[in-house]
């Protein structure tokens, strides 16, 4: 799970996140934190809709390699 301050150097850097959900890299949310509490966060996608995402999802930088959710 993420912690705190690495949702917000994320927030306050515009960093766009990859959140990966499952195995196909089709199904990842990919966009900027917004904002977050206990179990969700919120990401604004490039169409500049807001999708709610569970913290318990992998959620790193969207130009480093995808990894593996499973690992």
């Amino acid at each position: 799970m993420m912690t705190e301050a690495q949702l917000d150097a994320y927030r306050v850097a515009g960093t766009t996140v990859r959140v990966v959900r499952d195995a196909l890299e089709a199904n990842d949310v990919i966009g900027i934190v917004v904002a977050w509490d206990d179990r969700d966060v919120l990401i604004r996608r490039p169409n500049r809709r807001v999708v709610k995402v569970s913290r318990g999802y992998r959620i790193q930088p969207a130009d480093e390699p995808r990894l593996d959710p499973l690992a």
